[in-house]
């Protein structure tokens, strides 16, 4: 089997095949050593899975791995160790991979390849396998059986289309992936291009710092000092004794261990072999030795010389009176050996060339060897150069070779360092090409309003910017935000620590980095889906749902509304011809993208993109109206996409409200008052003016005080309800206090306490507050008729029997354009934001053209 150490074991717990997932009965059964896979007899010959020693050598292309901070992850399992995840673990952000913190350094860089960076790119897209961590209840594409288990890692599912398979059957699957169900509403990954050499994954993604634990560094000491001392029990065996192994240089620096548990009398070849499984090396043992370890070789900078005494090598017993504890592992000199080449242009037809190298091999040497076995020997020697490419699990890092050097030495070097990084070290030869550094940078947060030259300045000031690397190439005037186009990965990377730390007019900046989508590439019916996720929404389920999102589609698609706003989302979209709008969050959190859209419309190719709506926040009535539902309440977020690719297309009114506060007649000073200046505010929802909007103010002061409570719908409506006990025994006369015109024509006010203007038949979390009576007077209410609805309420105990369904509100007029007079200050809101408006006048009219939102259909889903 591929890479397998497998020896016969006595079982002597419960114990499930990792092949066939089936219960293996009776004591025995096969354990690889390296990897922990268990199987039957019978299965030996079927297994299909790579050990994790092997791993490495069968990425296709290496993309590191975008991990979050170390989180507690139930009833999965690590994909290096096979273990069940007791312990907090990490998990990337980006595919389905787990791993355990001490294990991270051997899960090799095989991540989901969202876009091109200009080094390894192709069309062409293969299924992208991971193992295990299936649902119980996942089925086989091909044979229709469970494939799933909850007891070992097993199964197979491609990241990209989500097919599963049993891991005998994903082998015959043709290779090439058509995305799936989802293939009209993802990104595809050779339209997005973004280069990302020091930028860490997790910048590149956009996913926000504050789920960050400290700094890698000391987060890998931590991670295996401990070694892996979880799967070795410190034994009160006498006859077993234990060792920390070093696999170099770099791990005896970081004091970086791991542990093995070897017998008291054990040959030389025994600790060997064992000390290489614990780094998930597989290799013959007779190419390895072990040296002691003393504290003088943290001084001492080359241990071989140190080491090489004759007593060393010919060890024979490890057992000695005074045995060491510590060891460190080392590669035996060799004068030739054969090293695999891979060509770094994928469409040659062979994945490596293997070449035999002696000492006097040079890069310049290895490349003339190679470039005839490629086909390309008519080609100039000097167009093509020799990278070596270590590809760790949390960065993939490329460095071009000197001609002149020698192979083998370099390779003594870096076994020299780290074997396990020997292991995760590939050498490409690639074409010299002029490679155009472009990194995008997003800037929010600057004043508003000021011009291109202006915006530069203010750079040159606060960023020290270098005008020959760094030009502004697009301008948000209206929001106070630029994109930089910026040639210098160095630059890139400065520029963008240093915004972090940057405050203009008391305001601090933001900056994201953006990915370049390449329009032209994108198939013609392909209309991709941009995700808009609030993760402070509704109980924080926003959180779980971006990471949902990103597993499903591109994570290029996918934007965190709390890192820069709407606005990089539109940005990245601006060229693409044709695409949707998925919001996940409260109506507030819809308002605030629909406005964003508003404004930056005249610059997007596709100026009209639909709209869909996951209703996150408290009441959504808009989500409601739109059939979105009440709020979510953890539904399978890929039936939500499916849901979002069968809704259907309606339009929406959206009404502008211009308040214009009057001059203020108390707290002036020296008896000179400055009216405040007209403020416009957009509405999709409802405006509120009197009791409606005092309890909602009430309640945003209470959340206010006490953001930490409100993460519950059930809590948040608990508030609202005893907000308005204490109002009941108020009495206000609104009527008194306001006058309404409505298209020109005064009309009169009944006696009430709360003035709503409504555009949608869903108020207050779903109540009909307009009614469904037919009533000669007014015509039916529609979301897109250019008409608002103008209804009254006598007060708190109205207000609840119209949200128990017992009454509607007084109907009192309905119009497209409403002049209303306040004599004194009275509280407003609108869409559920509310505060305390001076007297003045508050004009109410259609905004610009209707908006596209997506109604969910009714009929059931096409799978």
């Amino acid at each position: 089997p591929p890479g397998h150490a497998f020896r016969r074991v006595t079982l002597t717990k419960p114990t499930f095949c990792h092949y066939c997932t089936d219960f293996i009965w009776g004591l025995a059964g096969y354990q690889c050593e390296v990897c922990n896979f268990m199987s039957h007899e019978k299965c030996l010959k079927n297994v299909k899975i790579p050990c994790s020693c092997i791993a490495p050598s069968l990425v296709r292309v290496p993309v590191a791995h975008c991990f979050g901070p170390p989180g507690h992850y139930k009833r999965k399992f690590c994909t290096v160790c096979r273990k069940s995840l007791e312990s907090p673990a990490f998990r990337c952000e980006v595919c389905e991979l787990h791993v355990h913190a001490d294990c991270v350094l051997f899960a090799c860089s095989d991540c989901r390849q969202c876009h091109q960076d200009g080094h390894l790119d192709h069309d062409t897209y293969h299924h992208h396998w991971r193992e295990g961590n299936l649902s119980s209840s996942a089925r086989c594409e091909f044979c229709k059986k469970t494939c799933g288990s909850s007891e070992v890692l097993s199964g197979m599912r491609c990241e990209w289309c989500g097919i599963l398979a049993h891991a005998a059957c994903y082998v015959i699957v043709t290779p090439e992936c058509t995305f799936g169900r989802l293939r009209n509403m993802i990104l595809p990954p050779n339209c997005v291009q973004l280069f990302s050499r020091n930028f860490s994954k997790l910048h590149c993604f956009r996913i926000s710092e504050n789920l960050q634990t400290e700094s890698d560094e000391d987060d890998d000491v931590d991670g295996s000092t401990q070694g892996s001392t979880k799967d070795i029990q410190i034994s009160t065996d006498s006859s077993k004794q234990m060792l920390k192994i070093f696999d170099g240089n770099d791990a005896v620096k970081r004091n970086q261990f791991r542990l093995i548990s070897v017998p008291r009398i054990a040959k030389n070849e025994e600790v060997v072999e064992a000390a290489l499984r614990a780094y998930y090396i597989n290799d013959d043992q007779q190419e390895y030795e072990l040296q002691t370890f003393t504290q003088q070789v943290l001084l001492s900078d080359d241990v071989i010389n140190r080491n090489d005494a004759a007593e060393d090598s010919n060890l024979g017993s490890v057992f000695r009176e005074s045995v060491p504890e510590a060891w460190i592992i080392r590669a035996k000199p060799k004068d030739e050996e054969v090293i695999r080449i891979y060509p770094a242009w994928l469409k040659v037809g062979m994945a490596y060339v293997s070449l035999r190298v002696n000492k006097d091999s040079t890069v310049q040497s290895v490349i003339k060897e190679v470039l005839p076995l490629l086909g390309r020997q008519t080609e100039c020697l000097q167009n093509f150069k020799l990278v070596e490419v270590l590809m760790g699990s949390k960065q993939v890092q490329r460095m071009v070779l000197d001609n002149q050097e020698l192979i083998l030495n370099r390779l003594k070097d870096i076994r020299k360092t780290s074997i396990r990084q020997m292991n995760q070290t590939r050498f490409y030869i690639v074409e010299n090409s002029k490679s155009i550094v472009q990194v995008n940078l997003f800037v929010g947060g600057l004043p508003p309003q000021l011009s291109p030259e202006e915006y530069t300045n203010i750079l040159k000031e606060e960023l020290a910017i270098k005008t020959n690397v760094v030009s502004v190439s697009h301008v948000y005037q209206a929001q106070g935000a630029v994109v930089l186009q910026i040639s210098c990965f160095s630059e890139a990377e400065r520029i963008y620590m240093l915004v972090k730390d940057t405050v203009v007019n008391d305001k601090p900046l933001n900056a994201v980095v953006i990915p370049a989508v390449m329009a032209a590439k994108i198939p013609r019916n392909c209309c991709p889906l941009l995700v808009f996720v609030n993760p402070k929404s509704g109980g924080l389920k926003g959180r779980d749902l971006l990471y949902s999102f990103r597993k499903l589609l591109n994570p290029h698609q996918v934007f965190e509304l709390t890192n820069g706003g709407p606005l990089p989302g539109f940005h990245t979209f601006s060229k693409v011809p044709s695409f949707r709008v998925l919001v996940c969050g409260g109506d507030g959190t819809v308002g605030w993208v629909l406005g964003a859209l508003e404004e930056i419309r005249h610059k997007l190719v596709c100026s009209e993109p639909s709209v869909a709506i996951l209703p996150l926040g408290t009441g959504n009535d808009l989500g409601r109206v739109l059939r979105w539902g009440a709020g979510y309440s953890g539904e399978d977020p890929y039936s939500i996409l499916v849901s979002v690719d069968e809704a259907d297309d309606v339009l929406m009114d959206r009404w502008t409200i211009l308040l214009d506060a009057e001059e203020p007649a108390e707290g002036a000073e020296n008896g000179i008052a400055e009216p405040e200046p007209p403020k416009i505010v957009q509405m999709n929802n409802y405006c509120g003016l009197g009791i409606d909007a005092e309890l909602s103010l009430d309640f945003h002061h209470a959340r206010e005080e006490e953001p930490g409570k409100f993460n519950s719908r059930f809590h948040n409506k608990g508030v609202y309800v005893k907000v308005g006990l204490q109002k009941i025994s108020h009495t206000r006369n609104l009527h008194k206090d306001i006058k309404l015109q409505v298209d020109q024509h005064e009309v009169e006010l009944p006696s009430i306490e709360g003035l709503i203007f409504i555009n949608i038949p869903s108020w207050g979390s779903g109540a009909d507050l307009w009614g469904s009576e037919s009533d000669n007077r007014f015509e039916k209410p529609r979301i897109d008729d250019g008409l608002l609805e103008v209804v009254g309420v006598t007060g708190v105990v109205h207000m609840g029997q119209v949200q128990g369904g017992f009454r509607s509100g007084i109907r009192i007029a309905q119009g497209s354009y409403f002049r209303v007079t306040l004599l004194k200050p009275i509280p407003v809101q609108v869409d559920g934001e509310p505060w305390i408006q001076a007297p003045g006048q508050i004009i109410i009219s259609a905004a610009g053209p209707k908006v596209h939102m997506l109604k969910k259909s009714k009929q059931k889903q096409k799978k």
